[in-house]
Protein backbone atom coordinates (compact mmCIF):
# COMPACT_ATOMS: atom_id res chain seq x y z
CA UNK A 1 0.00 0.00 0.00
CA UNK A 2 1.23 3.92 -1.14
CA UNK A 3 1.19 6.44 1.48
CA UNK A 4 0.94 10.30 0.85
CA UNK A 5 3.57 12.39 2.01
CA UNK A 6 1.61 15.69 4.33
CA UNK A 7 5.33 17.06 3.47
CA UNK A 8 5.02 17.37 -0.25
CA UNK A 9 5.46 21.15 -1.72
CA UNK A 10 1.91 21.80 -2.53
CA UNK A 11 0.49 20.39 0.97
CA UNK A 12 2.97 22.66 2.70
CA UNK A 13 1.86 25.63 0.82
CA UNK A 14 -2.07 24.81 1.57
CA UNK A 15 -1.06 24.58 5.47
CA UNK A 16 0.30 27.60 5.49
CA UNK A 17 -2.38 29.75 3.73
CA UNK A 18 -4.84 27.75 5.71
CA UNK A 19 -3.15 29.02 9.30
CA UNK A 20 -2.29 32.59 7.84
CA UNK A 21 -6.26 33.05 6.74
CA UNK A 22 -7.53 31.42 10.00
CA UNK A 23 -4.85 34.01 11.98
CA UNK A 24 -6.24 36.93 9.84
CA UNK A 25 -10.18 36.16 10.62
CA UNK A 26 -9.23 36.11 14.25
CA UNK A 27 -7.52 39.47 14.04
CA UNK A 28 -10.52 40.87 11.66
CA UNK A 29 -12.75 40.64 14.40
CA UNK A 30 -13.72 43.42 16.53
CA UNK A 31 -11.83 42.81 19.35
CA UNK A 32 -13.17 41.96 22.96
CA UNK A 33 -13.63 45.35 25.55
CA UNK A 34 -11.39 45.66 28.27
CA UNK A 35 -13.65 44.09 31.49
CA UNK A 36 -13.57 45.34 34.71
CA UNK A 37 -10.59 44.32 37.11
CA UNK A 38 -8.21 43.66 34.05
CA UNK A 39 -5.06 45.17 34.08
CA UNK A 40 -3.67 48.01 32.02
CA UNK A 41 -1.87 46.85 29.08
CA UNK A 42 1.24 48.55 28.32
CA UNK A 43 1.85 50.54 24.88
CA UNK A 44 4.36 52.59 23.26
CA UNK A 45 3.31 55.12 21.28
CA UNK A 46 3.86 58.10 19.63
CA UNK A 47 2.35 61.71 20.71
CA UNK A 48 1.55 64.50 19.09
CA UNK A 49 4.18 66.53 21.09
CA UNK A 50 6.92 64.54 19.50
CA UNK A 51 7.16 62.12 22.77
CA UNK A 52 6.81 58.82 22.89
CA UNK A 53 4.27 57.44 25.83
CA UNK A 54 4.42 54.14 27.83
CA UNK A 55 2.12 53.12 31.55
CA UNK A 56 5.64 54.10 32.82
CA UNK A 57 4.73 57.22 31.46
CA UNK A 58 2.03 58.00 34.08
CA UNK A 59 3.00 56.10 36.96
CA UNK A 60 3.41 58.67 39.53
CA UNK A 61 -0.81 59.45 38.88
CA UNK A 62 -3.48 57.83 41.58
CA UNK A 63 -5.79 57.75 38.29
CA UNK A 64 -5.62 57.17 34.77
CA UNK A 65 -8.14 57.76 32.70
CA UNK A 66 -7.49 56.60 28.90
CA UNK A 67 -10.26 58.25 26.32
CA UNK A 68 -10.55 56.59 23.18
CA UNK A 69 -11.02 58.94 20.26
CA UNK A 70 -10.38 60.96 17.11
CA UNK A 71 -10.96 64.13 14.91
CA UNK A 72 -13.40 63.61 12.59
CA UNK A 73 -15.91 61.74 14.64
CA UNK A 74 -18.94 64.36 15.26
CA UNK A 75 -19.54 62.67 18.71
CA UNK A 76 -15.60 63.09 19.66
CA UNK A 77 -15.94 66.55 18.56
CA UNK A 78 -18.80 67.29 21.02
CA UNK A 79 -16.57 65.92 23.71
CA UNK A 80 -13.60 67.78 23.47
CA UNK A 81 -14.15 70.52 25.63
CA UNK A 82 -15.54 68.32 28.10
CA UNK A 83 -11.78 66.09 28.26
CA UNK A 84 -10.31 69.72 28.75
CA UNK A 85 -12.34 70.66 31.64
CA UNK A 86 -11.97 67.02 33.08
CA UNK A 87 -8.13 67.64 32.66
CA UNK A 88 -8.17 71.32 34.25
CA UNK A 89 -10.26 70.15 37.18
CA UNK A 90 -8.60 66.91 38.06
CA UNK A 91 -4.56 67.48 37.52
CA UNK A 92 -3.87 68.57 40.44
CA UNK A 93 -5.38 65.77 42.08
CA UNK A 94 -3.14 63.23 40.60
CA UNK A 95 -4.93 62.29 37.59
CA UNK A 96 -3.74 61.63 34.47
CA UNK A 97 -6.05 61.82 31.58
CA UNK A 98 -4.91 60.69 27.97
CA UNK A 99 -6.64 60.44 24.46
CA UNK A 100 -5.67 57.83 22.08
CA UNK A 101 -6.82 57.80 18.36
CA UNK A 102 -7.43 53.99 17.60
CA UNK A 103 -8.62 55.03 13.78
CA UNK A 104 -6.81 53.36 10.80
CA UNK A 105 -6.49 56.65 8.69
CA UNK A 106 -7.39 55.27 5.14
CA UNK A 107 -9.94 53.38 6.45
CA UNK A 108 -12.19 56.76 6.76
CA UNK A 109 -13.88 57.42 3.74
CA UNK A 110 -14.24 61.17 2.65
CA UNK A 111 -18.43 61.32 2.81
CA UNK A 112 -17.29 60.10 6.62
CA UNK A 113 -15.92 63.59 7.12
CA UNK A 114 -18.98 65.52 6.97
CA UNK A 115 -18.81 67.16 10.85
CA UNK A 116 -14.87 68.16 10.36
CA UNK A 117 -12.47 69.32 8.59
CA UNK A 118 -9.87 66.89 9.29
CA UNK A 119 -8.78 63.34 9.10
CA UNK A 120 -7.45 60.79 11.37
CA UNK A 121 -4.17 61.28 10.48
CA UNK A 122 -1.07 61.76 13.05
CA UNK A 123 -0.67 65.29 11.38
CA UNK A 124 -3.90 66.04 11.15
CA UNK A 125 -4.28 65.17 14.65
CA UNK A 126 -1.64 67.95 15.84
CA UNK A 127 -3.47 70.39 13.83
CA UNK A 128 -6.46 69.43 15.76
CA UNK A 129 -4.99 69.55 18.84
CA UNK A 130 -3.55 73.12 17.87
CA UNK A 131 -7.13 74.49 17.13
CA UNK A 132 -8.39 73.20 19.61
CA UNK A 133 -5.72 73.73 22.81
CA UNK A 134 -5.59 70.32 24.04
CA UNK A 135 -4.00 70.20 27.15
CA UNK A 136 -3.66 66.49 27.52
CA UNK A 137 -1.39 63.89 25.75
CA UNK A 138 -2.89 62.81 22.16
CA UNK A 139 -1.55 59.37 21.19
CA UNK A 140 -1.66 57.83 17.75
CA UNK A 141 -2.54 54.01 17.18
CA UNK A 142 -3.90 54.06 13.70
CA UNK A 143 -0.43 52.24 12.17
CA UNK A 144 -0.46 49.20 14.58
CA UNK A 145 -4.08 49.07 16.70
CA UNK A 146 -1.94 46.82 18.78
CA UNK A 147 -2.52 48.92 21.93
CA UNK A 148 -6.33 49.76 20.84
CA UNK A 149 -7.15 46.09 20.07
CA UNK A 150 -5.79 45.37 23.57
CA UNK A 151 -8.28 47.74 25.29
CA UNK A 152 -10.67 47.00 23.07
CA UNK A 153 -12.74 50.45 22.59
CA UNK A 154 -16.15 49.87 20.15
CA UNK A 155 -16.81 53.95 19.62
CA UNK A 156 -15.52 57.18 20.11
CA UNK A 157 -15.32 58.78 22.67
CA UNK A 158 -15.29 55.29 25.00
CA UNK A 159 -13.42 55.98 28.48
CA UNK A 160 -11.19 53.59 30.53
CA UNK A 161 -10.78 54.62 34.04
CA UNK A 162 -7.74 52.70 35.93
CA UNK A 163 -7.00 52.92 39.69
CA UNK A 164 -3.52 53.58 41.30
CA UNK A 165 -2.22 49.49 40.54
CA UNK A 166 -4.10 50.32 36.88
CA UNK A 167 -6.77 47.60 37.58
CA UNK A 168 -9.59 49.08 35.39
CA UNK A 169 -12.84 50.31 37.59
CA UNK A 170 -14.88 52.21 34.74
CA UNK A 171 -15.38 51.86 31.52
CA UNK A 172 -17.77 53.46 28.79
CA UNK A 173 -19.57 56.66 28.44
CA UNK A 174 -17.94 60.23 29.96
CA UNK A 175 -21.81 61.26 30.21
CA UNK A 176 -25.43 60.56 28.78
CA UNK A 177 -25.88 63.64 26.39
CA UNK A 178 -23.75 64.12 23.36
CA UNK A 179 -25.10 67.60 23.08
CA UNK A 180 -22.79 70.25 24.28
CA UNK A 181 -23.35 72.25 27.10
CA UNK A 182 -25.63 69.90 28.41
CA UNK A 183 -23.52 67.43 30.57
CA UNK A 184 -19.96 67.47 31.87
CA UNK A 185 -18.71 63.90 31.93
CA UNK A 186 -20.67 63.30 35.59
CA UNK A 187 -20.01 59.23 34.76
CA UNK A 188 -16.48 59.83 34.45
CA UNK A 189 -15.87 62.26 37.38
CA UNK A 190 -17.77 59.99 39.52
CA UNK A 191 -15.51 57.44 38.74
CA UNK A 192 -12.34 59.10 39.66
CA UNK A 193 -14.03 60.78 42.61
CA UNK A 194 -14.66 57.37 43.95
CA UNK A 195 -11.17 56.46 43.23
CA UNK A 196 -9.77 59.01 44.67
CA UNK A 197 -11.66 58.60 47.81
CA UNK A 198 -10.74 55.07 48.03
CA UNK A 199 -14.13 53.86 47.58
CA UNK A 200 -15.74 51.39 44.74
CA UNK A 201 -16.92 53.08 41.43
CA UNK A 202 -20.71 52.60 41.51
CA UNK A 203 -21.39 52.19 38.44
CA UNK A 204 -18.32 50.85 36.64
CA UNK A 205 -19.84 50.14 33.13
CA UNK A 206 -21.54 51.93 30.92
CA UNK A 207 -22.53 51.42 27.31
CA UNK A 208 -20.43 54.46 24.81
CA UNK A 209 -22.36 56.18 21.79
CA UNK A 210 -20.47 57.47 19.41
CA UNK A 211 -18.73 56.85 15.63
CA UNK A 212 -17.35 52.56 15.60
CA UNK A 213 -13.15 52.21 15.50
CA UNK A 214 -12.20 52.39 11.81
CA UNK A 215 -10.10 49.61 12.06
CA UNK A 216 -7.86 48.59 9.51
CA UNK A 217 -9.76 45.58 8.51
CA UNK A 218 -12.08 47.77 7.54
CA UNK A 219 -10.42 49.81 4.82
CA UNK A 220 -11.75 47.57 2.02
CA UNK A 221 -14.89 49.78 2.28
CA UNK A 222 -13.25 53.43 2.14
CA UNK A 223 -11.42 51.66 -0.72
CA UNK A 224 -14.31 51.39 -2.54
CA UNK A 225 -15.57 54.48 -2.59
CA UNK A 226 -13.97 56.19 -5.64
CA UNK A 227 -15.27 53.22 -7.81
CA UNK A 228 -18.75 54.21 -6.61
CA UNK A 229 -17.79 57.97 -7.40
CA UNK A 230 -16.14 57.17 -10.31
CA UNK A 231 -20.09 56.36 -11.67
CA UNK A 232 -21.40 59.39 -10.90
CA UNK A 233 -23.02 60.83 -14.10
CA UNK A 234 -21.37 64.19 -14.92
CA UNK A 235 -23.01 67.40 -16.83
CA UNK A 236 -22.76 70.86 -17.71
CA UNK A 237 -25.79 72.86 -18.30
CA UNK A 238 -26.29 76.45 -19.79
CA UNK A 239 -27.15 79.51 -17.74
CA UNK A 240 -28.37 82.91 -18.33
CA UNK A 241 -27.59 86.27 -15.80
CA UNK A 242 -31.57 85.56 -14.51
CA UNK A 243 -30.15 82.09 -13.74
CA UNK A 244 -26.72 83.38 -12.13
CA UNK A 245 -28.83 86.07 -10.39
CA UNK A 246 -31.48 83.11 -8.83
CA UNK A 247 -27.98 81.05 -7.84
CA UNK A 248 -26.61 83.73 -6.51
CA UNK A 249 -29.50 84.46 -4.17
CA UNK A 250 -29.18 81.01 -2.58
CA UNK A 251 -33.14 80.68 -1.53
CA UNK A 252 -31.98 77.16 0.34
CA UNK A 253 -31.35 76.10 3.48
CA UNK A 254 -28.01 75.00 2.00
CA UNK A 255 -24.41 76.69 2.14
CA UNK A 256 -23.29 76.89 -1.37
CA UNK A 257 -19.67 77.06 -2.32
CA UNK A 258 -20.03 78.46 -5.85
CA UNK A 259 -16.25 77.90 -8.32
CA UNK A 260 -15.73 80.55 -11.24
CA UNK A 261 -13.09 78.65 -13.71
CA UNK A 262 -12.23 78.07 -17.00
CA UNK A 263 -10.56 75.20 -18.94
CA UNK A 264 -7.47 77.64 -20.35
CA UNK A 265 -7.03 78.46 -16.22
CA UNK A 266 -4.56 76.27 -15.00
CA UNK A 267 -4.80 76.84 -11.25
CA UNK A 268 -8.65 76.47 -12.38
CA UNK A 269 -8.22 72.92 -13.34
CA UNK A 270 -5.41 72.25 -11.20
CA UNK A 271 -7.38 72.68 -7.80
CA UNK A 272 -10.41 71.06 -9.36
CA UNK A 273 -10.07 67.91 -7.36
CA UNK A 274 -9.89 69.36 -4.00
CA UNK A 275 -13.72 71.05 -4.69
CA UNK A 276 -14.78 67.42 -5.92
CA UNK A 277 -13.11 66.23 -2.72
CA UNK A 278 -14.89 68.91 -0.55
CA UNK A 279 -17.89 68.25 -2.33
CA UNK A 280 -17.71 64.49 -1.42
CA UNK A 281 -17.33 65.93 2.25
CA UNK A 282 -20.07 67.97 2.94
CA UNK A 283 -22.47 66.91 0.03
CA UNK A 284 -25.12 65.42 2.59
CA UNK A 285 -25.18 68.17 4.52
CA UNK A 286 -26.36 71.51 4.22
CA UNK A 287 -24.35 72.11 1.64
CA UNK A 288 -24.17 72.25 -2.33
CA UNK A 289 -21.22 72.87 -4.40
CA UNK A 290 -21.73 74.56 -7.86
CA UNK A 291 -19.24 74.98 -10.57
CA UNK A 292 -19.81 77.84 -13.15
CA UNK A 293 -17.42 77.61 -16.72
CA UNK A 294 -16.48 81.12 -17.96
CA UNK A 295 -15.45 79.79 -21.19
CA UNK A 296 -17.27 80.48 -24.36
CA UNK A 297 -20.33 78.43 -25.22
CA UNK A 298 -18.29 76.42 -27.82
CA UNK A 299 -16.12 75.38 -25.41
CA UNK A 300 -18.87 73.42 -23.82
CA UNK A 301 -17.55 70.11 -24.91
CA UNK A 302 -14.15 70.74 -23.62
CA UNK A 303 -15.25 72.19 -20.32
CA UNK A 304 -17.45 68.67 -20.21
CA UNK A 305 -14.30 66.78 -20.75
CA UNK A 306 -12.64 68.46 -18.19
CA UNK A 307 -15.28 68.13 -15.74
CA UNK A 308 -15.83 64.47 -16.35
CA UNK A 309 -11.88 63.80 -16.05
CA UNK A 310 -12.29 65.11 -12.49
CA UNK A 311 -15.46 63.57 -11.60
CA UNK A 312 -16.76 66.40 -11.01
CA UNK A 313 -20.74 64.76 -9.91
CA UNK A 314 -21.73 68.23 -8.65
CA UNK A 315 -24.21 71.03 -10.52
CA UNK A 316 -21.95 72.35 -13.44
CA UNK A 317 -23.07 75.50 -15.22
CA UNK A 318 -21.60 77.40 -18.26
CA UNK A 319 -22.89 80.78 -18.80
CA UNK A 320 -24.25 81.51 -21.98
CA UNK A 321 -23.00 84.46 -23.27
CA UNK A 322 -19.56 85.25 -24.93
CA UNK A 323 -19.45 88.69 -22.74
CA UNK A 324 -17.19 88.59 -19.88
CA UNK A 325 -17.65 91.33 -18.57
CA UNK A 326 -21.51 91.12 -17.75
CA UNK A 327 -20.39 87.19 -16.01
CA UNK A 328 -18.30 89.36 -13.96
CA UNK A 329 -20.98 92.01 -12.81
CA UNK A 330 -23.48 89.69 -12.62
CA UNK A 331 -21.61 87.14 -10.47
CA UNK A 332 -19.86 89.82 -8.17
CA UNK A 333 -19.17 93.34 -8.54
CA UNK A 334 -16.46 92.81 -6.14
CA UNK A 335 -14.43 90.55 -8.30
CA UNK A 336 -11.86 91.89 -10.82
CA UNK A 337 -12.26 89.34 -13.22
CA UNK A 338 -9.29 86.87 -12.27
CA UNK A 339 -9.82 83.15 -12.15
CA UNK A 340 -9.96 81.03 -10.77
CA UNK A 341 -12.38 82.67 -8.29
CA UNK A 342 -14.50 81.31 -4.98
CA UNK A 343 -17.55 82.36 -2.94
CA UNK A 344 -19.05 80.87 0.07
CA UNK A 345 -22.55 82.03 -0.34
CA UNK A 346 -24.77 81.46 3.41
CA UNK A 347 -28.64 80.72 2.66
CA UNK A 348 -29.97 83.86 1.66
CA UNK A 349 -27.39 84.86 -0.27
CA UNK A 350 -25.09 87.02 1.80
CA UNK A 351 -21.46 85.97 0.72
CA UNK A 352 -19.27 85.41 3.37
CA UNK A 353 -16.06 84.31 1.82
CA UNK A 354 -14.59 85.48 -1.88
CA UNK A 355 -10.69 84.55 -3.26
CA UNK A 356 -9.72 85.77 -6.29
CA UNK A 357 -7.19 83.11 -7.07
CA UNK A 358 -6.55 79.43 -5.63
CA UNK A 359 -8.42 78.48 -2.36
CA UNK A 360 -6.10 76.99 0.75
CA UNK A 361 -7.95 73.58 1.09
CA UNK A 362 -7.67 73.80 5.01
CA UNK A 363 -9.34 76.93 5.09
CA UNK A 364 -12.47 76.28 3.05
CA UNK A 365 -13.62 73.22 4.91
CA UNK A 366 -12.79 75.35 8.40
CA UNK A 367 -14.83 77.62 7.01
CA UNK A 368 -17.67 75.25 5.74
CA UNK A 369 -17.92 73.13 8.58
CA UNK A 370 -18.10 75.97 11.39
CA UNK A 371 -20.90 77.07 9.53
CA UNK A 372 -22.59 74.15 8.76
CA UNK A 373 -21.54 72.81 12.49
CA UNK A 374 -18.94 70.12 13.95
CA UNK A 375 -21.82 68.20 16.13
CA UNK A 376 -25.40 66.27 15.81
Amino acid sequence: MKYLNPFTPLRAVALFLFFFLLSVSSFAEDPKTLEIGAQAPDFSLPGIDGKTYSLKSFAGSKVLVMIFTCNHCPTAQAYEDRIKALVSDYKSKGVAIVAVSPNYPAAVRLDELGYSDLGDTFEEMKIRAKDKGYNFPYLYDGDTEKMSRAYGPVATPHAFIFDQNRKLQYVGRLDGSEKPGSANAEDARNAIDALLAGKPVALAKTKTFGCSVKWMDKADWAKKAPEEWAKEPVTLDLIDEAGLKALLKNDTDKVRLVNVWATWCGPCVVEMPEFVNINRMYRNRDFEFITLSADKPDKKDKALSILKQKQASSKNYLFNSEDKYKLIEAIDPEWQGALPYTMLIEPGGKIIYRKQGAIVPLEMKKMIVEKIGRVY
